[in-house]
């Protein structure tokens, strides 16, 4: 619930919209708040306990990142997802990640590869709990530590963004069926890939490629079983 968020925020008058945005944006990620959903800002300002001022600067912060949709005289609405959306993002993330892990292969190091492992790890655990949302938040960290170790600013911010969004997809679909013990795997070639010496900056970015690829083509399968 939304409710249970807000509670859980210490907020601060400097960063206001910034937490509050920050709330919305974790909402739309997780599906408590839906494509459609009409974001009403006398029920929003009662809740946060805030003025129009930064819940409004919380909505330009969520327009920005393309999750809500702001119509003059009419209001704010959490955008749909369409399937067009999906089958845009998987294939350009692919293409960049697979750029990304390529370029951080010789800039990696040992802490950040100590960093993949503790991430691989806690996916590991997560499968074996059959914890979906964690597996995610972890599959989420394993990906940003190489993104990051790319030093590349254009390709983390752009990255950050779709992955964000794809991320949005997945839950806002309920898309929970993709195989976490066939995705561990391919976790720990990669893994493995980024250890190897001599390394093969190539075969790892087709590596990562061709992992977010077959996760795309899966996605779009699940999304035809969904169909009325």
């Amino acid at each position: 619930m939304l409710k249970e968020k807000i509670k859980q925020f210490d907020f601060k008058t400097s960063v206001l919209g910034e937490q509050v945005a920050c709330i919305l944006t974790e909402a739309i990620l997780e599906g408590v708040l839906r494509g459609g959903d009409k974001l009403v800002e006398a029920e929003l300002q009662k809740q946060f306990g805030i003025s129009r001022s930064p819940l409004r600067e919380a909505f330009r912060e969520l327009e920005k990142k393309d999750l809500v949709v702001i119509t003059p005289r009419k209001g704010t609405y959490v955008r749909r997802i369409t399937r067009k959306d999906i089958e845009e993002n998987f294939p350009v993330r692919a293409h960049l990640e697979g750029l990304a892990a390529r370029i951080a292969l010789h800039r990696i190091g040992p802490q950040r590869i100590k960093s993949l492992d503790r991430a691989w790890k806690k996916m590991a655990q997560a499968v074996d709990r059959n914890d979906v949302k964690a597996y995610w938040r972890h599959h989420m960290a394993f990906h940003e530590v190489f993104i990051n170790a790319s030093e590349n600013e254009v390709l983390v911010r752009i990255l950050r963004t779709l992955r964000m969004h794809s991320m949005w997809y997945r839950f806002s679909y309920r898309y929970y069926g993709e195989d976490l013990g066939k995705s561990l795997k391919d976790h720990q070639t990669i893994l493995k890939m980024f250890k190897k010496r001599p390394p093969d900056p190539q075969k790892l970015a087709v590596q990562v490629q061709n992992h977010i690829e077959v996760a795309s083509e899966k996605f779009l399968a699940y999304l035809e079983t969904q169909k009325d």
